[in-house]
């Protein structure tokens, strides 16, 4: 109960810095040449971002995960499968009263990879296979720099800027690279990161705000309140939580009819129907073109949330049992 008390509280407090952070971008936002400066701040503290994950990931815990193939292919299904097929019909039966921009929002939001440490977090709070969420959620993240852009090019092809070789090479530079160079860093800083896991959310956090900010200034710039209304964010945040019940829903009924014990179960539904933010708002802002990047990720931005609540709640239920 503390532990899942300490998570609500940092919920709420990243839930004000995003929100503050918006509200700064639409105050003050990055105009000339303040723009350059912070387009490279950004590009450095996703990097560090990556970085730090991968001199935390231990390859014994990715083989171990491994090992566990139908709940890995459940796990996959459900994130580069399932989501993209309900974010279809979703946006579909909304693309007629939301701004096109958000509606394709919603759908990137559906084709991008998993979160790795609230899935993680989740599932060793929820007493789940925290091994297979660990694998999981790391493999979805790196198969997730080619499969996200590539489904992007086949379900969104007009909406942002095409698929290309220039696209991937800057994705795979700013998240996969610097895994790869955590991963060797590791023998040297990886015990002393577990030691001091703070460093690493501030990292994660404040990677996060940053893009945001660079997303959202471009926004404002380009008018993007202007085309937002109170509805239409009211509109977004039942549609997220409508696409997040229903992959939960699906993950749970899947997982049993499939006969996995209550621990894979527990990372199955975990793993399986949560989106990263951290990858996806890079990726979104290499995707498609500036102006349209601060209403396409905020759908994202709002899932987020959602998703933490919700599968917080569902982690004590499950703790309970």
């Amino acid at each position: 109960m503390v532990r899942l008390r300490s998570l609500f509280q940092r919920l709420d407090q990243f839930l004000v810095l995003l929100i503050l952070t918006v509200i700064a971008a639409s105050l003050l936002p990055a105009r000339g040449a303040v723009v350059p400066i912070v387009d490279h701040v950004t590009v450095i503290a996703i990097a560090l971002l990556f970085v730090l994950y991968g001199a935390r990931l231990s390859p014994q815990a990715i083989w171990s995960g491994l090992a566990n193939w139908r709940l890995q292919a459940l796990v996959f299904a459900g994130t580069f499968a399932l989501f993209p097929l309900v974010g279809l019909l979703v946006t579909g039966a909304a693309r007629s009263w939301l701004p096109g921009e958000v509606a394709t929002g919603l759908l990137f939001l559906c084709l991008l990879p998993s979160t790795v440490q609230s899935s993680i977090a989740f599932t060793s709070i929820a007493r789940g296979n925290v091994p297979a969420a660990l694998c999981s959620a790391s493999l979805s993240n790196l198969l997730g720099v080619l499969l996200t852009p590539l489904l992007v090019a086949q379900l969104l092809p007009g909406a942002g800027n095409g698929l290309s070789l220039q696209a991937l090479k800057d994705i795979a530079l700013q998240i996969l690279l610097p895994f790869i160079v955590g991963q060797m860093l590791r023998p040297w800083i990886g015990d002393w990161l577990l030691r001091h896991p703070r460093l690493t959310a501030v990292v994660d956090r404040g990677s996060v705000l940053i893009v945001v900010y660079a997303a959202f200034s471009a926004g404002v710039v380009a008018g993007l309140w202007h085309r937002m209304s109170v509805g239409g964010l009211i509109g977004v945040c039942l549609l997220d939580l409508l696409i997040l019940a229903i992959v939960i829903g699906i993950m749970m009924f899947t997982s049993r009819r499939l006969a996995f014990s209550r621990e894979d179960e527990i990372a199955i539904v975990f793993c399986g129907s949560k989106k990263s933010m951290a990858s996806g708002i890079p990726m979104a802002a290499i995707l498609f073109s500036g102006r349209t990047v601060g209403l396409i990720v905020l759908p994202l931005m709002i899932f987020h949330q959602a998703q933490l609540v919700v599968c917080a709640m569902m982690a004590r239920r499950y703790a309970a049992q």
